[in-house]
């Protein structure tokens, strides 16, 4: 961990009372057995909730699988489903179920150093160097230069351990400049971390939705508001010109 971020390191990192196995292999046998179909209702009641604060998500959308995997990492954190099915695990892999309860989730810009990528989170201002990353978010973070990623870190000491869970969500670059403002309005609304990076998940859902708009139509801090009922965001509508009558 970067120096300069004591306010991450006391939520972050705890010792584990058990020898402990992977991290990432413990998220992947925790969602192996989210997909039995006896837990089919808990999981499904889990991801409407997902889907209500941050948009929804089919098999047919390009963005199915991202979505998905953030899903999961907002399962076992967040939802703390691994309690639920804590009873098949490992002593080993029991032993991160409090530590990713605890996960840091931040919106990152990544800088590379020679000792490795440096995660600055934007919005907090804590500063983390992952030990374990993934493949294909390894790939990611290095073409990342200009964008920010929603993304949960989980950690434990002795040996110290930082690991970027695999279900973050890359803004797309263009919408840098845009997100400012709305963290400038989420800062000022006194929104928690969830609220705000739910709301930045909803707006990146919308741009992907919308063909040919700018960033900064979907990103716009009215867009911070909860969704209504239906989970839908608010955003402006585009009226189609009237045609001949």
């Amino acid at each position: 961990m970067a120096s300069g971020s004591p306010a991450l390191v006391a939520p972050l990192v705890a010792p584990l009372v058990a020898p402990r196995a992977n991290v990432l292999e413990t998220v992947a046998r925790i969602v192996e057995l989210g997909g039995g179909l006896h837990r089919r209702d808990a999981v499904g009641a889990m991801r409407a909730r997902f889907e209500a604060r941050t948009g929804a998500f089919a098999p047919e959308d390009a963005w199915f699988e991202e979505r998905s995997r953030a899903f999961w990492d907002d399962a076992v954190t967040r939802e703390r489903f691994g309690r639920a099915v804590a009873t098949e695990l490992a002593p080993g892999q029991r032993a991160w179920l409090g530590p990713l309860e605890r996960a840091h989730r931040g919106l990152f810009r990544v800088e590379v150093e020679t000792a490795g990528r440096k995660l600055v989170d934007v919005w907090s201002g804590a500063e983390v160097l992952p030990t374990i990353v993934d493949e294909g978010s390894a790939a990611e973070l290095d073409a990342s230069s200009g964008q920010l990623v929603d993304a949960r870190v989980v950690g434990a000491e002795d040996p110290l351990v930082l690991a970027l869970l695999p279900g973050a969500v890359f803004h797309p670059r263009h919408a840098t400049p845009a997100i400012e403002p709305v963290l400038a309005a989420a800062r000022a609304k006194d929104l928690s971390t969830d609220d705000t990076l739910d709301a930045l998940l909803r707006m990146e859902r919308s741009l992907r939705a919308l063909s040919r708009v700018k960033a900064a139509y979907a990103y716009r801090p009215e867009a911070l508001a909860p969704p209504d009922a239906h989970g839908a965001a608010s955003l402006p509508v585009r009226r189609a010109a009237k045609g001949p009558t």
